[in-house]
Order: structure tokens, then C-alpha cells, then sequence
């Protein structure tokens, strides 16, 4: 369908596809109103456009329509796929031999839950569509995990219904570029309202869309402060990978991966591991980029989304989760991910990086300053690991034993340390601190030998098959 770059209002854009006699649809909706299917009722011309409507919210009539849920939860990814799928399939079934050669068909469903009376609640849900570009084929499908950051249920469903709409006519009619579908979302929509932290599309219109890279652009474009995909390249949602689990977070530039990176992480796990309650089956590691630090491995600050894969492949093919972030601070990242668990937080660094965390001059945009960081890092079961460094002044072993810190914050690290909440990586490869990633790059990018000994042997076979970082 040909994109319409022109910025439309809510009711223009559900008027735009109700008079397009191409469109034709089902509306599913479960837990916040009918919100979107009723922005193309007051609109006008819905008979064009709406082949049916409908909002299964008793669990009951709910199974018996789409099947049963584990657990008995209904806002799930699981039970969005389930009604897209049975929606579109009913549409193909049953219209496809009347009009199915002049038609697009599409499905959109959520499952929604909106703050409760007591506001103890978070209101998130689930909504996507399945589509077609072109009659007669296989429907492509988008699918996003949003939550509701409004304080009033009426203004989430607001919202709700605003989102949806720009979500169906994002799909139809801006999909030349995946990234526009994607900034096409908020709008009319102000800013502190939702957070879409989840977005996936595929299909056969968009085999070349890289969802990784659009979970970089959901942070890129503020839409969220993080976002998260698995070894594959599979899009993730937090909290179904974080729930209750023990979380291991390492934070680095990863340009390349290195020897040293790599002991880093087996050597913190090795602790973790050591700690009450963590076992291998309620363990979850992330290797983490933040927005910063791809920013700075770029010479104008802009982010090089090839660069950017580079180090997500690597981190692939070692099988690691990928977290992407607009947490800077340390402390951002913790109370993030206190979101999900009650459980242990492990969060891996080199000492200097500790030192940085020990810099008061970064808080000064908290009321709190340091001691308001500190209480988001190191208020729940949140633990650093700290891996040693070469003193650059002296050449002598740099850990926590020796780490100096500015008189006014010496008592803080002496106490976390003697709380146990700071730990030295101990069983290091003392001989892998040599290795700094900037030399391996430019070595790699230079076409200079010897590279190959500074990084693990599957990560120079990988930069080596795929050409990664300049490699030729």
C-alpha cells in the first residue's frame, strides 16, 4: 500500500482507512473498552472497513473463543497472538472466495489492563495486527508491549485508543520504512504517557527488517529507556525474561569482545552463583549497551547502527541476552531491573568504572545526590562485582583493597564493603589485563595481525565470516 507521509489526527487517519475500500478487518479488545473500533465508529464510514468488533471479557466466553491461558493470564503475548491469529484465519475462512482478490484484509486485537481504583496496580498490556500489503498473501504481523504511565484509568484507555489507531494506520500506510512506523505511534500522544518497551514486525513484506535494530530505535527515539532481544535476535519483554528471577547485568562497550571481557563474565558468574538462593534455574545474564556508549564509539556522536550490529552479533553468537539502555548511571540500571525481582542483583564492572560511581559530582541533578544514587543502587539485593585493573601510575594490581576514594564518600565505601555489597572478582586471568579493547578494534579496523589472540577464537571466527568491524 502506498506510504502517506502526511501527519494526520486520530480521527483523520481512522477516516483515511474507513474510506479506503481496500481495508477491510476485525476489531478484538479485552480489558480497556472498545477504544480503538470506537474511533472508527465516530469517524464515519465504518461499514467500509469494520467486518466485525468484539470484546470477549468474561474468562470464560474468553477460553472458549481462543483456549485456555497458563496460569490463568490473560495479558500475555501468548493470548495476543492467540486472537490475532484466530481473527485473521476467520477473516481468510470466511471472505477471502467473496472478496479476497480486491482486499486487505487485517486483524487487530489487544489485552489491556488499566490502573485500578487503589492505583496499586500498573496498567501494560499487549496489542498488534496481522495484514496484508497485497490481496491474496500471507499477512505480515507487529505486535508492541506498552505501559500506561497515566495516573486515570479513562486517560490510559485514551491513550489506548490513540496508540491503536496509529498502530493500524503506521502498519498500512508508512511501512516503507520500519522506523517510521515506529515514530508513528506517539503521536498525539504527549510525552510521559505510555512507554513502549517491546516492538516486533515481520511477515513477508518486511523479511529485511532487523528487529534489533528497532528495539535501538525504540530507546534512540526515547519510546522507552530500554529494550531487550535474545541470542537469536529475538525481541523480548522484560518482564517475561526478568520475573523473578536472579538477574547477573554486564555492562561494557563490547568493541570488540574481548579475553578480558570473558573472564570477566565467567569469573562474576562464578561469584553470583556463590550467592544464597542463586541456582543455574532462576538465573537470567545480560550483557548490556547502553545508549552512551554506542554514541561514543561513533566520531560525531551519532549512533552507526552497523557498529551497532557488529557487537550485537558477537554477543549472539556467544549466546548471550542483549540489553539495551538509556541508563547511565549505574544506579538507573539496579532500580530498573528492581522492577522485575524481589531477588538478587549482580551487576559486573572493572574498578575504574567504580570510581565513576563514587564521583559525587554526578548526582548533583539529584536532590538527593549521592545518597539518593545509592539508595536506588544498592537499596535492594543489588551487589557489584569488581574486577581488577592495572594501576596506570604505579603498574601495581588496582582492586578494592587499595581503591582510593574522595574523603567525603571514604565511610560510604567502607561500609558497602563490609556489608558485603561490593566484591572483588577474585581467580582472575591476571595476564588478560593487558588487553584493551580499543587496540583490538584498531587493529581489526587497520587490517593489522595479532587481533586474532585478543579475543575469544569463536569471536574472530565470527568477525572474520561476517567482516565485522571494518574487518577485510
Amino acid at each position: 500500500m502506498a506510504e502517506n507521509t502526511q501527519i494526520l489526527g486520530v480521527k483523520q487517519k481512522a477516516l483515511a482507512i474507513n474510506l479506503d475500500k481496500r481495508t477491510y478487518g476485525t476489531f478484538a479488545e479485552i480489558g480497556a473498552g472498545q477504544e480503538v473500533a470506537a474511533h472508527f465508529f465516530k469517524a464515519g464510514a465504518a461499514s467500509q472497513t469494520i467486518a466485525k468488533t468484539m470484546s470477549a471479557y468474561d474468562m470464560t466466553f474468553s477460553d472458549a473463543i481462543y483456549g485456555a491461558e497458563p496460569g490463568n493470564r490473560y495479558v500475555t503475548q501468548s493470548r495476543l497472538l492467540k486472537m490475532i491469529s484466530r481473527e485473521f484465519g476467520l477473516l481468510d475462512e470466511r471472505l477471502t472466495e467473496k472478496r479476497g482478490k480486491e482486499t486487505l484484509f487485517f486483524a487487530y486485537a489487544n489485552t489491556l489492563t488499566t490502573i485500578n481504583f487503589k492505583k496499586d496496580n500498573e496498567g501494560h498490556g499487549w496489542m498488534g495486527i496481522q495484514f496484508q500489503l497485497s490481496p491474496n498473501t500471507k499477512p505480515n504481523e507487529c505486535i508492541l508491549h506498552v505501559r500506561l504511565l497515566d495516573n486515570d484509568a479513562n486517560l490510559q484507555q485514551q491513550a489506548v485508543g490513540t496508540l491503536g489507531v496509529n498502530l493500524i494506520y503506521a502498519c498500512l500506510y508508512r511501512n516503507t520504512n520500519p522506523e517510521d512506523i515506529i515514530t508513528t505511534l506517539t503521536e498525539e500522544i504527549d510525552k510521559g504517557r505510555i512507554e513502549i518497551d517491546m516492538f516486533r514486525l515481520k511477515g513477508p513484506d518486511f523479511e529485511h527488517v532487523d528487529n534489533r535494530i528497532l528495539a535501538l530505535q525504540l530507546v534512540k527515539n526515547k519510546m522507552t529507556r530500554s529494550a531487550l532481544f535474545g541470542p537469536s535476535g529475538e525481541v523480548l519483554q522484560a518482564s517475561d525474561v526478568f520475573y523473578k528471577k536472579n538477574i547477573l547485568a554486564y555492562r561494557g562497550r563490547f568493541r570488540p569482545f574481548t579475553l578480558l571481557n570473558q573472564d570477566m563474565y565467567h569469573r562474576g558468574i562464578e561469584q553470583f552463583k556463590k550467592e544464597e538462593g542463586v541456582t543455574n534455574e532462576n538465573l537470567i545474564t545480560v550483557a548490556e549497551l547502553t545508549l552512551f556508549n554506542l554514541q561514543s564509539g561513533s566520531e560525531t556522536g551519532e549512533l552507526n547502527y552497523k557498529d551497532f550490529i557488529d557487537r550485537v552479533e558477537i554477543l549472539c553468537s556467544l549466546g548471550y541476552t542483549v540489553l539495551i539502555s538509556d541508563y547511565q548511571g549505574y544506579y538507573r540500571l539496579a532500580s530498573y531491573l528492581s522492577r522485575f525481582t524481589k531477588n538478587k542483583i549482580g551487576i559486573i564492572l572493572g574498578i575504574y568504572n567504580l570510581a565513576d560511581i563514587f564521583s559525587s559530582n554526578l548526582y548533583n541533578k539529584l536532590k538527593g545526590g549521592i545518597l539518593e544514587a545509592f539508595g536506588m543502587l544498592f537499596g535492594g539485593n543489588a551487589k557489584l562485582y569488581v574486577y581488577p585493573a592495572n594501576n596506570f601510575e604505579t603498574g601495581n594490581l588496582y582492586n578494592c583493597e587499595n581503591f582510593k576514594t574522595s574523603k567525603e564518600v571514604e565511610h560510604l565505601f567502607k561500609h558497602l564493603k563490609e556489608q558485603n555489597k561490593i566484591e572483588d572478582i577474585k581467580h582472575f586471568d591476571i595476564d588478560l589485563l593487558r588487553i584493551m579493547s580499543d587496540d583490538a578494534f584498531k587493529m581489526i579496523s587497520t587490517g593489522k595481525t595479532g587481533w586474532e589472540n585478543m579475543v575469544p577464537p569463536e569471536v574472530a571466527a565470527t568477525i572474520k565470516e561476517k567482516k565485522l568491524f571494518g574487518y577485510n
